[in-house]
C-alpha cells in the first residue's frame, strides 16, 4: 500500500525547483569555493544561456546534466555519495570580446569515468547537455586529464621514437601525398600513382578519407596494387616506404579482414577514418600495438563539430581523445593552406600531440596544463592545399616530427607525380638545411627556394606553377583576441 503524500516533502521540492526555472545551483552543482583536486577532471566550456538565464546557473545546469542530475530533485540521491558523484562548477567568466557568452570550468572526480574508455567519457562529457533547452549553444573547448586516469589509456601504439627506427628516417619531417583523384582510378592505375610519387622521393602516399572498396576499385585490389608499387619503390631508391592503406569499412569484422591483409602483404601503415567511432579507434589500436602496425588518422568528420566558434567540441579536445585512443599520426590542418585553422590555434594542437607536458597557454588556445605522463606522442601530419610555396612556413612550424603531406601539390606538377614527389623532397631538404645554418625560414623563404630550384628543375616547373596560387580566407576558430 502506498504511503500518503508527505505535504511538507512536496513543499520542500517546490521550493528547490519550480517549473521553468532552474535550481541546479540549490541542487549543489556550483561549488565556487571548490579547489580542484590533482585527480579531477576539468573541463572548459563555452556556454550561451538563453535569455534571462543566469550563467552561474546555466554553469551548474551543465555540471548536473553532464554528471548525475536530472529535471528535479530525485530522492535516491540519497543512496549515493552524493558530493562525489556531483560534477561541480566553480569558475565562470565572459568571453573576450563576445556578449552572452562565458566560459564556465567544471571539475569531474575520476569516479564518474570507466578506465581506458573514450566512449563513457564523451558519453558523460558531451552526450546529453548539447541539447539542453537553457543553452542556445555549448561548446568544449578544453579538459585537463590528469595522470590518474591518462594512465588508465594505452596512447599511440607505436610512437615518434619507434616511427624513426622502424622506418630509419631522421633529421627532417617525413614527406607524403594523397592520390588523386579521391575516386575512380583502376586498381592498376591507383598503384602507378603511387610508384611514381614514392620514387620520386615521398616516404608515403595515402588513401584518402572515401576511398574504402567501391565498384570501380574494391579494396583487396587496391592493396595488392598498392604494396606491388610500393616495395618497387622501396627497391629502387633504398629507402623504406609506406602507403596508408584504408582499412575502414562498414563493421569491424571488415576493418579487422583488411587490416590483417595489409599486415600480410608487409605494410607498415594502416588508416583510419575518425568516422569510425572511439569504440572501434581503441579496438584498432590494441590490434596495430600487437602487430607492429603504424596508425593514421584522418580527423574525416571532426568539422561538423569543430569548426564553429560557440557550439561543438574544439579540435584540441579531439586530439587530446585521439592520443589517449591510440593513433600515431593526426591531421592538423596546416595554418596555411585550404582548410580550416588558425596559425596560434594550430600551435597549440601540435603541442598537445606531440609534447609529454604543455603548460597552460591562452595565446594557444590551451588552458590547462596537461601532463600526459609516459604516454608516446603522436606526429601532427599537414594536409589540405599546400604547395612548394608553402614549405619555409609548414618546416618553421611542423618541426621535424611531422608529416607534410602534399595532394594536388605533388600530383599538380606539370611533368607528373615523379616529378611533383621531386620538388618537395628538394624542398624540404633546402629549407631544413637552411634552418640549420640559422636563417630565418619565413622571412627568407624565397630566396632559400630559389637557390635550390637552380640545381632542381622540378622544383623550379612547381615554383613557376603555384607561384599565384593562395588561400587568404579569414579562419573560424579563432583565439578569441583579449587572450593574444
Amino acid at each position: 500500500m502506498t504511503e500518503s503524500p508527505n505535504q511538507d516533502a512536496i513543499t520542500d521540492v517546490k521550493k528547490r525547483y519550480s517549473a521553468g526555472v532552474l535550481k541546479y545551483r540549490q541542487m549543489g552543482y556550483w561549488v565556487a569555493d571548490y579547489q580542484p583536486k590533482e585527480t579531477d577532471l576539468i573541463c572548459l566550456f563555452r556556454i550561451t544561456p538563453q535569455a534571462g538565464v543566469d550563467p552561474i546557473e546555466a554553469a551548474a545546469a551543465v555540471a548536473g546534466e553532464s554528471s548525475t542530475a536530472t529535471w528535479t530533485v530525485v530522492w535516491t540521491d540519497r543512496l549515493t555519495a552524493c558530493d562525489s558523484y556531483r560534477a561541480k562548477a566553480y569558475k565562470v567568466e565572459p568571453v573576450p570580446g563576445t556578449p552572452g557568452q562565458y566560459f564556465a570550468w567544471i571539475a569531474y572526480d575520476l569516479i564518474l569515468f570507466e578506465e581506458g574508455s573514450i566512449a563513457n567519457l564523451t558519453a558523460s562529457l558531451i552526450g546529453n547537455v548539447f541539447s539542453f533547452k537553457p543553452l542556445l549553444a555549448c561548446r568544449l573547448e578544453d579538459l585537463r586529464i590528469p595522470v590518474a586516469y591518462a594512465k588508465t589509456f594505452k596512447g599511440p601504439p607505436t610512437g615518434l621514437i619507434a616511427e624513426r627506427e622502424r622506418l630509419d628516417k631522421y633529421g627532417r619531417p617525413l614527406l607524403g601525398a594523397t592520390t588523386k583523384p579521391k575516386l575512380g582510378l583502376s586498381g592498376r592505375n591507383y598503384g602507378r600513382v603511387i610508384y611514381e610519387g614514392l620514387k620520386g622521393g615521398l616516404d608515403f602516399m595515402k588513401d584518402d578519407e572515401n576511398i574504402n572498396s567501391q565498384p570501380f576499385m574494391h579494396w583487396r585490389e587496391r592493396f595488392l596494387y598498392v604494396m606491388d608499387a610500393v616495395n618497387k619503390a622501396s627497391a629502387a631508391t633504398g629507402e623504406v616506404k609506406g602507403s596508408y592503406l584504408n582499412v575502414t569499412g562498414a563493421t569491424m569484422e571488415d576493418i579487422y579482414e583488411r587490416a590483417e591483409f595489409a599486415k600480410e602483404l608487409g605494410s607498415v601503415v594502416i588508416m583510419l577514418d575518425l568516422v569510425i567511432g572511439w569504440s572501434a579507434i581503441q579496438s584498432m589500436a590494441n590490434w596495430a600495438r600487437k602487430n607492429d602496425m603504424i596508425v593514421h588518422m584522418h580527423r574525416a568528420g571532426h568539422g561538423t563539430y569543430t569548426r564553429q566558434k560557440n557550439h561543438g567540441v574544439s579540435f584540441r579536445v579531439v586530439a587530446k581523445w585521439l592520443r589517449l585512443a591510440g593513433v600515431d599520426h593526426l591531421h592538423a590542418g596546416t595554418a596555411v593552406g585550404k582548410l580550416e585553422g588558425d596559425r596560434d590555434a594550430t600551435l597549440g594542437w601540435i603541442d598537445i600531440m606531440r609534447d609529454s607536458y604543455i603548460k597552460e597557454d591562452r595565446s594557444r588556445g590551451i588552458f590547462f596544463d596537461q601532463d600526459w605522463g609516459a604516454m608516446p606522442g603522436v606526429l601532427p601530419v599537414a594536409s589540405g592545399g599546400i604547395h612548394v610555396w608553402h614549405m619555409p612556413a609548414l618546416v618553421n612550424i611542423f618541426g621535424d616530427d611531422s608529416v607534410l603531406q602534399f595532394g594536388g601539390g605533388t600530383l599538380g606538377h606539370p611533368w607528373g607525380n615523379a616529378a611533383g614527389a621531386a620538388a618537395n623532397r628538394v624542398a624540404v631538404e633546402a629549407c631544413v638545411e637552411a634552418r640549420n645554418m640559422g636563417r630565418e625560414l619565413e622571412k627568407e623563404g624565397k630566396d632559400i627556394l630559389s637557390a635550390a630550384a637552380k640545381h632542381s628543375p622540378e622544383l623550379a616547373a612547381a615554383m613557376e606553377t603555384w607561384k599565384e596560387i593562395k588561400f587568404e580566407f579569414d579562419t573560424v576558430d579563432k583565439i578569441d583576441v583579449a587572450h593574444k
